[in-house]
């Protein structure tokens, strides 16, 4: 099979230098919608440097290299069409709250490797560290169509406990026709989400949403909605891409406050609530 997981799982990790300017964090907040309306000093908090704040979920872009699912296609060990390739799931946990502006050395490794059946799923861990210590550490979960069925262990299960009672908040956030657009050029230039033929090739109709810029928007509905649009406070944030974003279309956010939690599941509203996101949370600081 395309996937070696012996040598997969054997390579040694991938350390690489990466840096980013208030312009990059700038970017990104753009391209998972923020700054609307534009004078807004909720917004300005994500738009304007002088009063720039980094939301966490930057971290799966910073550097402005291949993103989670394309990196792991380049591990040694790994040689699969990108077409048969999704991004299953991504976790972010963050030591400390991120700087606009650093330099910092990312390592990568693959942890895992899942036999799920019809697919296989590749655990990539990055840990990344600047000159004062640990920054975050992320994991993407890399869907393989086709690459499965070896007997190998499944890994911890996808589903998610429905959430029992009705959200404590719930907020819709359009997604702009050139979202997709936008948001590559933070360096995910997957075709996926730009090339109407490659959509096709993989499955979709049209090019679909990166499921890292449903993540970010989501994260941020919780940090704007929940958390007094304090981005330091949140701690980590684990969510599972059950279904995908179409550009133009509107995400249904619902949310659940508990202790130090916020539970949360996205649908797509044009759909009838299609799943996009599920078994997300975010763990934050108390006040």
């Amino acid at each position: 099979m395309p996937v070696d997981i012996t040598r997969a799982l054997a390579a040694a990790p991938r350390t690489t230098e990466i840096s980013w300017t208030p312009e990059d964090v700038q970017l990104y907040h753009l391209g998972i919608g923020a700054g609307v309306p534009a004078t807004d000093p909720r917004e300005l908090r994500y738009t304007l440097e002088s009063r720039l704040h980094v939301l966490p979920s930057f971290a799966t872009v910073a550097g402005g290299g291949p993103p989670g699912v394309i990196a792991a296609l380049s591990m040694p060990g790994v040689d699969v069409d990108l077409a048969r390739v999704l991004h299953g799931g991504q976790s972010l946990r963050v030591h400390r709250p991120l700087p606009v502006r650093a330099t910092a050395t990312r390592t990568d490794r693959i942890t895992a490797v899942h036999d799920k059946g019809k697919a296989a799923v590749l655990v990539l861990r990055s840990d990344a560290a600047d000159a004062d210590g640990p920054l975050w550490t992320a994991e993407a979960q890399v869907y393989v169509r086709g690459e499965g069925g070896w007997g190998g262990d499944r890994g911890p299960s996808a589903g998610a406990p429905e959430e029992q009672g009705a959200p404590d908040r719930t907020v819709e956030r359009p997604v702009r026709e050139d979202q997709a657009l936008l948001y590559r050029l933070t360096g995910d230039l997957n075709p996926l989400h730009a090339d109407p033929g490659f959509a096709r090739r993989a499955g979709f109709d049209r090019p679909v949403l990166h499921g890292l810029c449903t993540y970010g928007m989501t994260l941020k509905a919780v940090v704007d909605t929940l958390l007094d649009g304090d981005v330091t406070r949140v701690r980590s944030s684990t969510a599972r891409f059950a279904g995908v974003t179409y550009p133009g279309e509107t995400l249904r956010i619902r949310m659940w406050r508990g202790d130090g939690t916020v539970r949360v599941t996205v649908g797509a509203v044009e759909r009838e609530d299609a799943p996009v996101l599920t078994g997300a949370t975010v763990e934050f600081a108390q006040d």
